[in-house]
């Protein structure tokens, strides 16, 4: 089983370009879940949101729609990273866990997180930490691509992160591997210009892939699907309604039917119709 969806949903520059110009913050996430059955929440990374949230989240989306929630960088950034950060995160997602919309969690280290023996113990320690929660390791280092990495992440029954991002010296390769039950694509845009030298964040994610670039990407994530149980594909090109744009455009590649979007019609009435 394959999900396709986008890293967050919740971007003002999406209005126009995915969402129709008057919708409210507040009604962003169900507008979208009509377009997709999963997202990834990437918000957790800078303040995990309470319980009430995420309840509020589960209960505006589908029975069959999931969440992916980031871990909070003070579990994945920090050298010694604390206990009690660890609890509140556990403690936020259970609504999703509850409603039985939590897909996994996805842990992202720094590029700084180089592979060594301390490293590979800190990955031990976050296993032990979150118990038998599942999940997903998102390396930014290339040092970590080889096959005792993948062996470790089988041992630790850890998801490997396949990511797309600029063919940059030291950043991760195209690579896929099936370490876990979870399959896991990121695509980060191409947008090698901007990538260590920008203004404003949203420079690194300004970039929109072509058909013939996510080619390459269909064999890769039909592998994945045919050796895990389920995996998850998300766009993370997210400036103006890019990743949005790409997330359809590959799941049409890969043989999914997506529902059509919403447009706004003259008087204000809403109907289904626009597409990309």
């Amino acid at each position: 089983m394959i999900r396709i969806g986008t890293s967050g949903f919740s971007y003002d520059d999406w209005k126009g370009p995915f969402y129709p110009e008057r919708t409210a913050k507040k009604d962003m996430l169900a507008y979208y879940a009509r377009c997709f059955n999963t997202t990834e929440i990437n918000s957790s990374y800078y303040a995990i949101p309470g319980t009430a949230s995420f309840a509020s989240m589960a209960k505006k989306t589908p029975d069959d729609f999931e969440f992916v929630v980031k871990a909070h960088k003070d579990m994945t950034h920090v050298e010694n990273p604390e206990s009690t950060v660890f609890d509140i995160f556990l403690g936020s997602i259970q609504p999703l866990r509850d409603a039985g919309k939590f897909g996994c969690m996805l842990a992202q280290y720094p590029w700084s997180f180089r592979n060594t023996h301390e490293s590979v113990v800190k990955l031990r320690e976050f296993r032990d930490r979150i118990g038998d929660l599942p999940a997903v390791i998102e390396f930014r280092n290339a040092d970590w691509v080889n096959e005792d990495t993948f062996g470790l992440l089988r041992e630790l029954d850890f998801g490997f992160c396949s990511v797309d991002e600029p063919h940059l010296k030291g950043l991760m390769p195209p690579v896929t591997a099936a370490t876990s039950g979870i399959g896991y694509v990121r695509f980060h845009g191409r947008n090698a210009k901007n990538w260590w030298k920008h203004e404003e964040s949203y420079q690194r994610y300004d970039y929109l892939y072509s058909e013939e670039e996510l080619t390459e990407w269909v064999p890769r994530v039909t592998d994945l699907e045919g050796r895990t149980s389920k995996t998850y594909v998300f766009f993370n090109n997210h400036y103006q309604g890019k990743s949005a744009q790409n997330a359809r455009m590959f799941a049409s590649m890969l043989g999914m039917d997506l529902p059509l979007l919403e447009t706004v019609e003259p008087g204000g009435q809403m109907s289904l119709g626009k597409e990309f």
